[in-house]
């Protein structure tokens, strides 16, 4: 048994139960050419496809899957443009509120108050600001921006609105 066995303790090649033993015969006759098989009378020898039981076609289910996979990829595509729209409603809201911050804190010390709002966000998102609002002691700058839209049958305008107010550091006195 132990020149039977290969470096990684399995049986060698043409050493198995079936060649011992003897069991279920030889796969076919030896012929003086070698041990190939020569073609039956049925034709020649089949491949290993084409051996083994024959498949109806109802019960063939090669290919159901990716058929499968077919018809379930709108739907993951729509919950994954759907992600991506909360995303962008999310960012757009951030953005609009670091905008009102920056374009009210600015405006509440006597500078450009729109400037500095569309400054601070990002340069593709499309946003109105208004930072002439409030009077008195405190400013306040109101902007939206305009949410891009990528699923395609949703509305067209989506806004997200945002409102700061700061304090005026400037002395109403002029002192």
């Amino acid at each position: 048994m132990g020149r039977l066995l290969g470096a990684k303790g399995r049986l060698r090649r043409g050493h198995g139960r079936r060649a011992r033993t003897g069991i279920g015969g030889p796969r076919c006759p030896r012929t003086e050419s070698g041990p190939r098989c020569p073609p039956t009378e049925s034709g020649p020898r089949r491949s290993r496809t084409e051996n083994g039981p024959r498949r109806g076609l109802r019960t063939d289910d090669r290919g159901v899957s990716i058929l499968e996979f077919a018809g379930f990829l709108p739907f993951l595509l729509l919950i994954g443009m759907a992600a991506i729209q909360l995303g962008l409603v999310g960012y757009s809201a951030n953005q609009a509120g670091s905008g009102a911050r920056a374009a009210a804190r600015v405006q509440s010390q006597g500078g450009d108050g729109t400037g500095a709002g569309q400054a601070a966000m990002s340069g593709w998102l499309d946003a109105d600001i208004d930072a002439g609002g409030g009077g008195g002691d405190t400013t306040t700058a109101t902007v939206t921006v305009h949410v891009p839209v990528l699923v395609p049958f949703l509305d067209d305008r989506w806004d997200v609105r945002r409102t700061a107010t700061m304090p005026n550091d400037r002395d109403p006195e002029g002192g």
